[in-house]
């Protein structure tokens, strides 16, 4: 891997390309994932990356290039950070694809680009391609990309893939719409052309649940690799600028400063003894960082995947429990009957075993869960309360979390940032209740919606919540919690 140290920072020079879009529903991920495994079939090592909090797409990524798919998030982490997880992730690699988040400036909040995709290609010097759905326009089409290169002339938009075109017809007045414009169209897809990928309320269907999904890749791949220039992407994605971060004035100055910030706690300063965590990974439960997890393994945790599905007890030798986001819902029935597993997450929890659950685990954790068809399904009883689904979304988008009592991850008054994204509800089931965390949207006003008086559970060992957490995003949380585990035991 070819790199160069300035400023003090060592910067990949691997190369990378973005695959974007100006707003959501246009294909990007059936692309990305497609231009992904279409290299790979030709040979070569591809790194997959997803701008923002999103724990689905990356799975379908990870599915077709065997590399942990990784996610690129300016706000949960520093700009040094960023740049750092991206070095490290690309070693080995002949070139790294980004699939972006939503609409190309789409972030944080309408004021600036933060959390976007566009500021996360100009902090890795990354070439944009744009995807366009072109259902229904033809000239017009090309104002999409001209609009985005006049919103931000820093920004480096390398061409454009035509998604969804209907008949030859169409396609020949777009690219001569294009080629009159001086724009690369480095693909075009025809409409219904790419195998369809399973959606539900959430979005796709992460490939963890899927049987079968395997041909369904193959062919997405090879699909792309007909209607797509991979030669042109490749010669997009190897020439990355000189310099990579084309800001100005006072926004550079920002900008380095977050570049030289620590990317994570050092190993000298670390208590890295070995300890054995139990991690819940299957169909229900497989929500989580990549970043987040190997961070804690710097801090000597082994994680030992187990399955709340299947597995009748924990592992054995563990000193601690992580089960992160998921589906519960579609496996209440499962999760319920089995009882093996949470009576041996009872006698954990007894025991005083750090435990920590979020969003779905959180779920799984309350005393039970009811469906939208009024079914109550009973669960592992160690939260005193109740979930319950609703059709409408209970909370979504960033949020900062204030800890209102000491835990496995923080003290109190600490501040953590995260997102939440969930249909659900709590129910606690008595009051007063020992929240965790009072949560504050981007804007700094306490979140509305979900229970007005906090957000998930805090007791002795046991942290619990709707929160999703990169541990990245506050090494010290990684750190406490592995301290929690090694005091256990």
């Amino acid at each position: 891997m070819s790199n160069e140290l300035r400023d003090g920072v060592r910067y990949s020079r691997v190369p990378r390309v973005m695959i974007a879009a100006v707003g959501s529903g246009c294909g990007k991920t059936s692309v990305a994932t497609g231009v992904m495994g279409a290299l790979v079939q030709r040979g070569r090592q591809v790194q997959g990356f997803k701008v923002g909090p999103d724990f689905i797409d990356p799975s379908y990524h990870t599915a077709v290039t065997g590399r942990w798919s990784r996610n690129l998030d300016t706000w949960m982490l520093s700009f040094g950070q960023v740049r750092e997880f991206f070095r490290r992730a690309v070693a080995g690699a002949d070139v790294a694809v980004i699939e972006g988040v939503m609409g190309l400036f789409d972030g944080l909040c309408g004021e600036n680009e933060r959390a976007s995709s566009a500021e996360v290609a100009k902090l890795l010097g990354c070439p944009v391609v744009l995807v366009l759905d072109v259902r229904s326009q033809a000239r017009s089409a090309v104002v999409e990309f001209l609009g985005c290169r006049s919103f931000d002339p820093a920004l480096r938009l390398a061409g454009v893939i035509l998604n969804r075109y209907s008949g030859e017809r169409h396609l020949e007045m777009l690219q001569a719409s294009f080629r009159e414009a001086g724009i690369p169209v480095l693909g075009a897809i025809q409409n219904g052309s790419l195998p369809r990928l399973t959606e539900r309320h959430l979005g796709l269907v992460p490939v963890t649940e899927q049987q079968g999904v395997d041909p369904v890749l193959r062919e997405l791949s090879a699909a792309v690799a007909r209607q797509v220039d991979l030669n042109a992407i490749m010669e997009v994605a190897a020439a990355t600028p000189a310099r990579f971060r084309p800001y100005r004035g006072r926004e550079r100055a920002a900008a380095m400063r977050h570049a030289k910030a620590s990317p994570g706690v050092s190993p000298e300063a670390v208590d890295a003894r070995p300890v054995r965590v139990a991690l819940a990974w299957d169909a229900a439960f497989n929500f989580y960082y990549r970043d987040g997890l190997d961070l804690l393994s710097d801090h000597g945790v082994e994680l030992v995947p187990f399955s709340p599905l299947r597995d009748q007890s924990l592992p054995a030798g563990i000193a601690g429990v992580v089960i992160g986001g998921g589906f519960p819902e579609l496996f209440a029935g499962q999760l319920s009957g089995n009882e093996g597993m949470k009576e041996s997450l009872r006698r954990a929890h007894s025991a005083g075993m750090p435990i920590y659950a979020e969003c779905g685990g959180f779920m799984y954790l309350c005393e039970s869960l009811g469906d939208l068809d009024g079914r109550d399904y009973p669960m592992a009883g160690l939260v005193p309360g109740a979930c319950r689904m609703a059709k409408r979304l209970m909370g979504m988008g960033y949020v900062t979390a204030e800890a209102q009592g000491p835990s496995i991850l923080c003290q109190t008054g600490d501040f953590l940032r995260g997102h939440e994204f969930h249909y659900s509800s709590f129910i606690p089931a008595r009051e007063p209740f020992p929240w965790a965390f009072n949560f504050y949207k981007n804007d700094g006003r306490a979140r509305q919606g979900g229970h007005p008086g906090g957000d998930g559970y805090a007791d002795g060992n046991l942290l619990a919540s709707y929160f999703h957490f990169h541990f990245a995003a506050n090494p010290r949380a990684a750190a406490r919690f592995a301290a929690a585990c090694l005091h256990w035991i």
